[in-house]
């Protein structure tokens, strides 16, 4: 058996912390636009979780898992995320969301998966629509940045 190494990764976050920065200021104005359009803070980091699931982020499932836990959310229900059309777990709103969310992460499909642009639009407000968008983008992007970077995801860390 052959081992291979892998060269380190340069931490894209850490070596340009300006452009880090804004990417944080981003994430948090986007968080404030979402509760300002009165979506609620457990929705926001399902969001979030639901992203990285398709990204495959293991750095940001376990922050905002844990971010989700600590503001009441259920095991239960986030032991189903990834099937959430599958159960009754999440009301109208939520699934709209989580909908929107995937729509914008395979944006590469979006031609194909209008319908849920607009199966969203019909239980979300313009500007919750907008909100969730920019909260999509910016896990998205974080996302890219800790799995580009290979930021490294071990018990108790």
């Amino acid at each position: 058996m052959t081992s291979t190494t892998t060269a380190a990764r340069t931490n894209i976050g850490s070596r340009h912390q300006e452009l880090y920065g804004i990417l944080i200021r981003l994430a948090g104005m986007s968080d404030q636009a979402a509760l300002a359009e009165n979506l609620h803070p457990l929705l926001i980091e399902l969001v979030k979780i639901r992203v990285s699931q398709i990204n495959g982020c293991a750095y940001c499932l376990r922050m905002h898992t844990a971010d989700a836990i600590a503001k009441g959310e259920s095991p239960e229900r986030l032991s189903v995320l990834p099937a959430w059309r599958e159960t009754g777990y999440f009301n109208e709103q939520e699934r709209s969301a989580l909908a929107l969310a995937e729509y914008v992460t395979r944006i590469n499909d979006s031609h194909s998966n209008v319908g849920e642009y607009e199966s969203a639009a019909q239980h979300l407000t313009p500007g919750q629509l907008s909100a969730l968008t920019w909260v999509t983008m910016s896990i998205n992007t974080f996302n890219r940045v800790a799995i580009s970077s290979s930021y490294k995801v071990a018990p108790g860390k």
